[in-house]
């Protein structure tokens, strides 16, 4: 009896050790994941897939599809995860899922999403740039000859998103608003795959452009520009901006903060995920780059950039678990 009760503290010592390196799951099913259709949620959720594997021992699984249908999801229990929430898009839908107890925001994934009119940095800074002074939208009708249009010569060319887009109608109602269609004409490309070709070779040639884009995005991190200034944002500006097919007024783009949602009984059922989820954050310049690591290696694709990204960014991610976790992601790390 006595060599049974000394053998005890062994066998849990044993345990513990084994437990360590294998743990045990909050949950006895994958872990389901929003797998919204843009690239930088895909990179997120990747991120998210590698931590819960290596760091808590959850399997899990990314199931695609749009916004609102994943939301419903989501809201419904079918899934369990969604790394961004972009809730000022989706006001009225999450905040109805939110009263009625069923989802809840976990934390901000990123504060810093961005829209604007962009131009290259070559352009505006430096001894010899040949756009010095444009800082402001109201600077442009100085610089028409610069960006000037070739099918339009007179004016100089605005480089719109695609034809179709909410980007492409406030543009348009941003330049009438401005007075800046008297000065450049508002050229839409085909696509957005359109946009970012016109922009990258630009830049390949050292050429002038101005154009709107948003991040983060690849073409953020890979083209070093500059945001014009606009007037300070003004919701009520804004809304009436939206709501009028003839705006006297214009404003900046908003800063947008994306969020990380859960289903709310999830959140129950594993507390230990949703404090690694309230604690995950990155930033429009993080993503940005881990969508140019993407881009440049197509082969690697979301899964690649994440491990990318884990690797190169550990006094980052570390504080978002504990620091038993830490040490097992960090060891998948090593072996993968």
């Amino acid at each position: 009896m006595l060599s049974f009760l000394g053998a005890l503290p062994i066998v849990f010592s044993l345990s513990t050790a084994v437990l360590a390196k294998n743990p045990i799951c909050e949950i006895d099913q994958p872990v389901r994941i929003a797998g919204l259709d843009w690239a930088s949620n895909r990179f997120h959720a990747a991120v998210t897939a590698f931590i819960l594997k290596h760091g808590y021992g959850c399997a899990s699984d990314t199931l695609p599809g749009t916004t609102i249908p994943l939301l419903t999801g989501l809201a419904r229990g079918d899934l369990d995860i969604m790394m961004e929430v972009w809730k000022d898009q989706l006001t009225e839908a999450w905040e109805k899922a939110e009263k009625a107890g069923d989802v809840a925001l976990l934390g901000i994934n990123y504060p810093d999403a961005v829209q604007g009119w962009f131009v290259p940095r070559y352009l505006v800074e430096g001894d010899a740039a040949p756009a010095k002074g444009l800082v402001h939208i109201r600077d442009l009708p100085k610089f028409t000859a610069l960006f000037r249009d070739p099918e339009e010569p007179g004016k100089g060319r605005f480089y719109n998103c695609k034809l179709g887009w909410d980007c492409e109608t406030i543009n348009t109602k941003k330049l009438a608003a401005y007075g800046l269609d008297a000065h450049f004409t508002n050229f839409r490309p085909g696509s957005g795959a359109a946009l970012s070709a016109a922009i990258a070779s630009a830049y390949k040639r050292k050429k002038p452009i101005l154009y709107y884009y948003w991040g983060p995005t690849w073409i953020m991190a890979k083209y070093d520009s500059v945001m014009l200034a606009e007037p300070a944002y003004d919701p009520d500006i804004w809304s009436a901006l939206a709501a009028s097919d003839k705006p006297e007024q214009a404003t900046a783009y908003p800063v947008v903060a994306v969020y990380t949602g859960a289903n709310s009984g999830f959140i129950k059922q594993a507390p230990a995920i949703a404090e690694f989820l309230r604690r995950y954050r990155t930033s429009n310049r993080l993503v940005s780059d881990a969508l140019l690591y993407m881009q440049e290696h197509k082969s690697a694709g979301e899964r690649g950039a994440a491990i990318h990204f884990l690797r190169n960014h550990t006094a980052l991610w570390s504080k978002w678990v504990p620091s038993e976790v830490a040490q097992r992601i960090t060891a998948a790390l090593k072996a993968n």
